[in-house]
């Protein structure tokens, strides 16, 4: 095998994969494929930073109660209840932003009073004692919840729009020709000229409308237009001598 013929089979193989790379639901299966990724790791993220929060909250609400008490016990639950409402509110908000439903004002009103609960259990004794450190330290894991939460649901209508626009998008469909060997195709006739062709062999306005796929009023102008011409050339015709 020759050094051209090699590079002849490498562009059609080349051909082929860009062809099927850059099909529409190839392209709109990648992009869904990220908007998975994002959202589960904006999910680890949360949760991570709930978990953290949680030990926190627990802190607090215990207060000086001995440990394995029914004080310190009850503490532990005071978290979780505002988080298992956060994700629940977190969750909705995935599944309808993917079909573009707008859930009501109360949905986020409710998402952010959790998310602001959380940050006053966890930062309370730090902004009471004024410590920097530790309200750095607390403000960090419930401000970053808060942002992700809220960020994430523009970036899913993000990605959504993403796919929708890969979808609308005209493309290559993926067809495997030989760029060596494939014949060029042949010129499709045009309007213009099935008309001329259909009027010279006497079809009329509804045939022409038929065959064609054009409205009515194409169809008469159509037919007026190369009648014209047919008499006009068998005029030049008989002038001739």
């Amino acid at each position: 095998m020759s050094g051209a013929d090699r590079l002849v089979e490498a562009a059609a193989e080349a051909a082929r994969l860009r062809a099927y790379q850059t099909h529409l639901d190839v392209v709109a299966l990648g992009i869904e494929r990220v908007r998975t990724q994002v959202e589960r790791m904006a999910w680890a993220g949360i949760a991570l930073g709930l978990l953290f929060t949680m030990a926190n909250v627990q802190q607090f609400a215990a207060g000086d109660a001995e440990p394995w008490s029914l004080a310190w016990c009850a503490a532990w639950l005071l978290d979780p209840m505002v988080s298992l409402v956060l994700l629940a509110l977190i969750r909705a908000e995935q599944v309808t932003s993917r079909y573009r439903v707008v859930m009501g004002a109360w949905v986020s009103r409710a998402r952010r009073f959790c998310l602001a609960a959380t940050y006053a259990m966890n930062c309370w004794e730090a902004w009471l004692a004024l410590d920097w450190r530790l309200i750095a330290l607390h403000s960090v894991p419930p401000l970053l919840v808060f942002v992700t939460a809220e960020a994430i649901t523009q970036a899913r209508n993000g990605l959504t729009d993403a796919v929708s626009v890969a979808l609308a998008e005209p493309g290559p469909e993926p067809e495997a020709q030989d760029v060596a060997t494939t014949p060029p195709e042949p010129r499709s006739e045009s309007v213009g000229e099935r008309a001329a062709a259909l009027v010279a062999a006497g079809h009329g306005r509804v045939e022409l409308q038929r065959r064609l796929g054009v409205t009515e009023h194409a169809a008469k102008q159509l037919v007026k237009a190369h009648r014209g011409q047919s008499t006009n050339g068998h005029a030049h015709q008989s002038e001739r001598p």
